[in-house]
């Protein structure tokens, strides 16, 4: 680094993506992205608003907003579209966090929470998962601060059922709870009923897993209207035009052909429950999963060897190196085909290894 960054950021840990390699082909499995191309209609619509890019896009989103809400089942006041969930994300502890509000998250979850937090200076507590990988609720309910809950959980793929986010919400009133519910829409059920409950649930979802739109880059908040204004402020003291014309026509593409996306989500769940049961006749623990990835381990192959060996093989899976995890791999439900060539290969390094 140079000698003008400045010393606070000396000790910033920034997150790392998975890896995007160019260097040959692979079958990607590694960052949970979705197998299926976005909805056509998506895709017409973002072409169409690439002819009017010398235009600044809507700063309230106002059409979006009304096409989301509509969707889930809310009013246009209570949500707010974001350069992907990691923003909204951010603007929550930039909004509801600070030096005397800790952050409050598993130990084991997305990598991106005590990310912001140190970006921030904003202390935090980690929780330790149980010894299952199951989120340790009674914990969370008895640590003071902001709570940052991805459910279901990344990497493990565990959910909560809302009943266990009612407690938290209980345990917490003068905190703000955020669930990030990424992966909401390959199995588990989503909090967005309780935001008409609880002034102080903040959800946050995604259009880069279910809607394929991880290249265009749009989240969401959706909570009571007094914490999304909370949140507008932020952004509008950032970047009032922080979702593009063409990724904010493309989302409102995709809200319309809810059936494609319906579909796509049926088949990786499908996708998912095949490759479960063909890892378990391969001797792999696979930890119980509803979303659109495994958490997976051998007990004869060690996780970063079978990581490197299915990369030579030209099959990307993610390998994390904290200690609880090194043993597992996370594996992305990717098409039938691509399924089966993840479990050739291991068939192959099985023969090789054990």
């Amino acid at each position: 680094m140079s000698r003008f960054f400045h010393t606070r950021y000396a000790n910033l840990k920034p997150y790392v993506p998975g890896e995007q390699p160019r260097e040959r082909t692979y079958v990607k499995l590694n960052t949970n992205e979705s197998p299926f191309p976005p909805s056509p209609r998506a895709v017409e619509a973002a072409r169409r608003e690439a002819e009017r890019l010398q235009l600044y896009s809507d700063p309230t989103a106002k059409f979006l907003h009304e096409c989301f809400a509509a969707l889930i089942g809310v009013d246009p006041g209570e949500v707010m579209a974001t350069n992907g969930s990691d923003e909204i994300l951010y603007f929550a502890f930039m909004a509801f966090c600070g030096k005397d509000r800790p952050a409050v998250f598993p130990d084991i979850t997305y990598g991106f929470y005590p990310v912001f937090a140190n970006l921030l200076g904003i202390p935090y507590t980690e929780i330790p998962l149980r010894a299952d990988f199951t989120v340790d609720v009674d914990a969370l309910c008895q640590t003071p601060g902001t709570v940052f809950l991805a459910n279901p959980n990344a990497p493990t793929g565990i959910a909560i059922p809302p009943r266990e986010i009612e407690r938290i919400l209980r345990a917490h009133p003068n905190d703000v709870v955020v669930i990030d519910e990424a992966y909401v829409d390959f199995g588990a059920e989503s909090c967005v009923p309780l935001i008409r409950q609880y002034e102080n649930l903040l959800v946050t979802q995604t259009f880069s897993k279910s809607r394929s739109m991880a290249g265009a880059r749009l989240g969401f908040g959706i909570a009571q209207a007094s914490l999304i204004n909370d949140l507008q402020t932020i952004r509008n003291s950032i970047n009032p035009y922080n979702v593009n014309r063409m990724t904010m026509a493309a989302g409102i593409g995709a809200i319309e052909d809810e059936t494609y996306t319906r579909k796509n989500c049926e088949i990786i769940v499908q996708n998912r429950e095949y490759c479960t049961h063909a890892l378990q006749k391969l001797g792999f623990t696979v930890i119980p999963s509803q979303a659109n990835f495994l958490f997976v381990r051998h007990p004869a192959i060690g996780g970063s060897a079978l990581y490197s060996a299915l990369r030579e093989r030209g099959i990307l899976v993610r390998h994390f190196d904290a200690p609880r995890l090194t043993d597992y791999n996370r594996i992305t439900i990717g098409s039938r085909a691509e399924i089966d060539a993840l479990l050739a290969a291991i068939q192959t390094i099985s023969e090789v290894n054990i």
